[in-house]
């Protein structure tokens, strides 16, 4: 006969709650679970701590992740914990066994966790045994009907619990197992009688019967659907079948091919040929296929390329001319180059290659979009600096996925015409990788003998570039390859002088940083005496980026004070200036003023324009070592050990002992030793610090010098010329040696700057020694 409890126990007992979210635990029920919540962990401990015993409940709002007394139902299961465990991410594993019912009375505890004083709930019934017999059967023919349904519970776990006898534990095990609801699961849960509780699981089993049987017939639906779309993809195949053997193709085909109708007579042979290709293939295959996307891709750059279309309109010099000067001030050598080559262009339709080198800031990519003015053709510019795939600029092969055109063949598209003015901005920055030397790929489009059938490796057709106005910018032609440079024409672009720098600043960058910040020549107004102050005091380049950004703020600074105080201008003066940008960074005269031992002004041309160079020399008590520090590079100790050789052949005329280096030590050093240098055209700085060292004879600090020296004291022509003389004027160096064979290249340093210093040629080193250091 099955078992049931006749009396309730209505006895109470206070445990540690521990809300559950999502699920719920029945008496005889063996579960196992992770718990996270700091509240809930604390809780656990200190029911496992006490008698092992902690009361499940579950949680009302499932959102609610601080449970309180309001948010959980009011009856649970009190359950016996039979092992805990930390797990290494903080949270606690528990295995738990549920006990029996109860129901929360009152709280007892908020704080760090819930705990509540508990009537524990009997399972009773009223009912007579025979009815509670033919109840249990009911349920186990309900709980059999519902698993053949919905195919979820296996039949072994079906043949398990129908085998218990216990109707207490039956109901308990098949609402643990079966019912899927919380709501159904809490409602068996709080059933205290048992037959009630067999007639509301019977209720539930019926009901979730009913559902199953709705799922199963709408998966029938479905798949019947998906056979029939499948059936329909069929259908569409032979359709398209159908339509390629009446020579209809798809419709994208035939968009193609309309398009192609149109552009065919302004395309080359092999662009025609390539595109009828690719089409046919469009033709054969599927419209979903990834090939098919692939081929409309390709399609699309070949039938957008401006294959026949080119900008021809009369040009005027008299207006480029005009346009240049408008756009830039000084460099009149550049202006006169460029005119040059457009002079030309109206000619020949072949284009140079130009690579303009120059220092940051003075104005190389500027100067390309005034050519594009003045040409009235379109402007497109791509930085190479940092590109280290020689696919970027040829293009990827189509065979890779997402394959694409290189960034020359792009940038036609972009430009709509076949004759641009090309901009490859920072060419000497290119690098070469893994995946190829992207200057190597440049060969081709930059060659005027190939380039007229340049071959994309996207496209695979050749495309006519010799009619592109290729412009090249550097900062430095020495890392630019050979093969490269010999295919362009080289124009230096050189620094500019405080007066050039003043016209730029008074004529563009002034009413430009003006416009930008909301002010007018009359509300803020600026002498040129305070724009020299500010190209003096706060800049030192060969550009004028810097001198932007102090004018930028100085109308920053001139728009606070507007607002603040009501003005309606402001005059920016020198005094005010100070005020606005805070001390001066530059002095007028950087130099030493009195002669010094050991120590002389050099002169040197980098990436960024010329600069000075001090060199320094000690001779200190040793064994005939010589020190070089302040990273020097190898050409540049070469000199030093050179001058030191020299010094040592020629140590009689200069008073010195014939075994002088025996006895001591020589230590140069340049300054701002984190900065690289090197090059050859120190030597004549380094002899002359080394025999100031060395002879006690003080040098003057007004002079600068470069060249290079041979073992027999010849001066040889350096490099850099126009940007050395420049940063000397800069510094305010009063005199300047150069080699006498670099006298014909002052021709190219600004007049200001050439009247200013005495300029004197150097043929040998005795000329710079006699002229630094004091007798």
């Amino acid at each position: 006969m099955p078992r049931t409890k006749k009396t309730a126990r209505n006895d109470h007992i206070i445990l540690p709650v521990l809300p559950l979210r999502g699920m719920t635990v029945f008496p005889s029920m063996v579960v196992h679970f992770d718990v996270g919540r700091d509240q809930s962990i604390a809780a656990l401990e200190e029911g496992f701590n006490a008698d092992q015993r902690v009361f499940f409940v579950t949680q009302a709002n499932q959102q609610e992740s601080v449970p309180t007394r309001q948010d959980c139902f009011d009856v649970g299961t009190i359950a016996l914990v039979k092992q805990v465990v930390r797990m290494p991410d903080q949270t606690v594993r528990v295995l738990a066994e549920g006990i029996q019912r109860a129901k929360i009375e009152s709280v007892v505890q908020e704080e760090p966790f819930l705990k509540a004083e508990l009537s524990r709930i009997g399972d009773a019934t009223t009912h007579a045994e025979d009815e509670l017999i033919a109840l249990g059967r009911v349920v186990r023919t309900h709980l059999k009907e519902f698993a053949e349904e919905c195919g979820r519970i296996a039949p072994e776990a079906v043949q398990t619990m129908c085998g218990i006898e216990d109707l207490i534990q039956l109901a308990d095990v098949i609402a643990a197992n079966a019912v899927v609801g919380l709501g159904e699961r809490q409602r068996i849960l709080e059933t205290a009688d048992v037959a009630e509780r067999l007639a509301a699981l019977s209720e539930i089993l019926i009901h979730e019967k009913n559902i199953a049987s709705l799922e199963k017939s709408l998966q029938t639906r479905i798949h019947g659907q998906m056979e029939k779309s499948q059936r329909e993809a069929y259908l569409r195949e032979q359709m398209f079948a159908i339509r390629k053997e009446l020579g209809g193709g798809d419709s994208a085909a035939s968009s193609f091919r309309e398009r192609f109708a149109l552009r065919e007579k302004a395309m080359t042979e092999e662009a025609r040929e390539k595109t009828a290709r690719e089409i046919a293939r469009l033709e054969r295959a599927h419209p979903d296929s990834p090939e098919a996307y692939a081929i409309e891709n390709k399609l699309e750059w070949l039938l957008d390329l401006p294959w026949s279309t080119y900008l021809e309109p009369e040009i005027a010099i008299a207006d480029a001319r005009r346009v240049l000067a408008e756009d830039h001030d000084g460099l009149e050598e550049v202006k006169k180059r460029l005119l040059e080559f457009l002079a030309v262009s109206k000619t020949n339709p072949k284009s140079p290659i130009i690579c303009l080198v120059g220092p940051p800031g003075v104005g190389k990519t500027s100067i390309a979009q005034s050519v594009a003015r003045a040409l009235k053709r379109q402007y497109v510019r791509v930085s190479l600096g940092g590109v280290r795939d020689e696919a970027e600029v040829r293009g990827h092969r189509s065979t890779y996925v997402g394959a694409l055109p290189g960034s020359i063949i792009s940038g036609i598209r972009r430009a709509k015409t076949a004759n641009p003015v090309f901009l490859l901005d920072e060419i000497d920055k290119l690098c070469a990788g893994i995946q190829g030397d992207p200057a190597a790929a440049l060969l081709e489009a930059l060659d005027p003998e190939q380039n007229k059938s340049f071959r994309d490796h996207y496209l695979d057709v050749p495309f006519d570039l010799s009619r592109v106005l290729f412009i090249a910018t550097a900062n430095t032609a020495d890392s630019i390859p050979r093969p490269l440079m010999d295919r362009m024409e080289v124009i230096e672009i050189p620094s500019y002088t405080n007066l050039e720098k003043l016209d730029i600043a008074r004529n563009h960058l002034l009413p430009k940083q003006r416009a930008a910040h909301g002010l007018t020549d009359k509300t803020m107004r600026v002498t040129d005496e305070a724009i020299m102050f500010v190209i003096e005091r706060y800049t030192r380049e060969a550009g004028v980026r810097e001198m932007e950004r102090n004018l930028a703020a100085l109308c920053r600074k001139t728009a606070v004070e507007l607002m603040e105080r009501g003005k309606r201008s402001l005059s920016v003066t020198p005094k005010r200036i100070e005020a606005f940008l805070g001390p001066a960074v530059y002095s007028r005269d950087h130099l030493e003023k009195k002669p010094l031992c050991g120590v002389v002004n050099g002169l040197a041309y980098t990436a960024v324009g010329g600069s000075t160079l001090t060199i320094e020399c000690a001779a200190l008590p040793g064994a005939g070592k010589l020190d070089l520090t302040g990273s020097l590079g190898e050409v540049m100790q070469e000199s030093a050990r050179a001058a030191l050789s020299f010094i040592r052949a020629n140590a009689e005329s200069f008073g010195l002992a014939k075994d002088f280096y025996e006895k001591l030590d020589l230590h140069v050093h340049v300054p701002d030793g984190a900065v690289p240098k090197d090059g050859p055209s120190a030597g004549v700085t380094l002899t002359c610090a080394l025999v100031s060292a060395l002879t006690g004879r003080r040098a003057r600090q007004d002079v600068a010098m470069t060249g290079e020296i041979t073992l027999r004291g010849r001066v040889l022509p350096i490099g850099g010329v126009r940007e050395k003389v420049l940063a000397a004027y800069r510094s305010g160096i009063k005199t300047v040696l150069l080699p006498e064979e670099n006298l014909k290249d002052l021709a190219e340093v600004p007049d200001q700057a050439r009247k200013s210093m005495d300029i004197r040629a150097l043929r040998t080193i005795d000329d710079a020694i006699n002229w630094t250091l004091s007798a």
